[in-house]
């Protein structure tokens, strides 16, 4: 249902507040560079600090300027399934295609409780489902028995997997490939994951170079697998540069420097360190982003 490069787009702030004209400029930026779909309210959208109006008013804005040009997957997650089903709700009653769930997090819960969770977002709203296992964040990784065992819902259609851990992926696909479409959560894996059946990546890096991310995947649906390889090598040191500190920090860094956004964030998130800082800009200079 999903494929290609989804970008996970970040929220752009001016003065403490959602900068909503930055924000509409950066999903034209998406769609003219090719970007298959746009997920709002991401961990890249910095949806951890987000008001729940500012939650609902990022994914309304989306819906809107996007216009049904491209899927719209709203990130309606958390770590209480009646809030997640709340969300959940508002989405698709804007016009969301879908939604991205995360795993609960903090909370910790077993993969029985993971099961019950989603199928009760289900249960609650039709509307197509990715699921997002990402460990790193949560502290609670789904296995892809789990997984397997959710893609029998109808509602759930796909997994962005960000655990890093390909043999789990694989195991995925082993087990449930005829259910559920793969994502890679983890730009850095792309064309790992495109190999062992994936079907596109759920993005940070096309936040700043939504063709690059596009072309990568496309070269790999086109079958020229040396064309991919060259894509994949070339944005490698971008992807890297992305996670040079906590996520989103790089990327909107990246973006300001690039003069399409503000250089601001939502505490606890900080202003990158000076030697980043440095490393940063050099890596987007190579690249000729600057």
């Amino acid at each position: 249902m999903f494929r290609g490069s989804i970008v996970a787009i970040v929220t752009p702030f001016k003065g403490g507040k959602v900068d909503e004209e930055r924000y509409r400029e950066l999903i034209e930026f998406q769609i003219e560079g090719g970007t298959s779909a746009i997920v709002p309210c991401g961990t890249t959208g910095e949806s951890a600090t987000l008001t729940v109006e500012e939650h609902a008013r990022v994914i309304d804005i989306a819906i809107e300027a996007v216009n049904r040009r491209v899927p719209v997957i709203a990130g309606t997650g958390g770590n209480s399934t009646s809030e997640a089903i709340e969300l959940t709700r508002h989405a698709k009653e804007s016009g969301a295609d879908a939604t991205l769930q995360v795993t609960p997090y903090y909370n910790k819960p077993t993969q029985e409780g993971l099961y019950q969770h989603f199928k009760a977002i289900a249960d609650a709203v039709s509307l197509p489902q990715v699921l997002y296992n990402v460990p790193g964040r949560t502290s609670v990784n789904m296995l892809p028995e789990t997984v397997a065992r959710l893609a029998e819902l109808p509602e759930v259609v796909a997994v962005k997997e960000a655990s890093g851990n390909l043999g789990q992926m694989a195991e995925i696909v082993r087990i449930a490939g005829d259910k559920i479409t793969l994502l890679s959560g983890d730009d850095n894996l792309t064309l790992p994951v495109l190999s062992i059946g994936g079907k596109g990546v759920v993005s940070v890096v096309a936040n700043i170079v939504p063709g690059e991310s596009a072309a990568l995947v496309q070269a790999w649906e086109e079958g020229d697998a040396e064309k991919a390889k060259e894509r994949y090598y070339k944005l490698l040191p971008l992807c890297q540069a992305m996670f040079y500190e906590t996520n989103p920090i790089p990327v909107k860094t990246s973006l300001a420097l690039m003069g399409k956004i503000e250089n601001e964030m939502r505490l606890p998130l900080a202003p990158m360190a000076p030697a980043n800082l440095d490393k940063l800009k050099k890596v987007l200079g190579d690249y000729g982003l600057l």
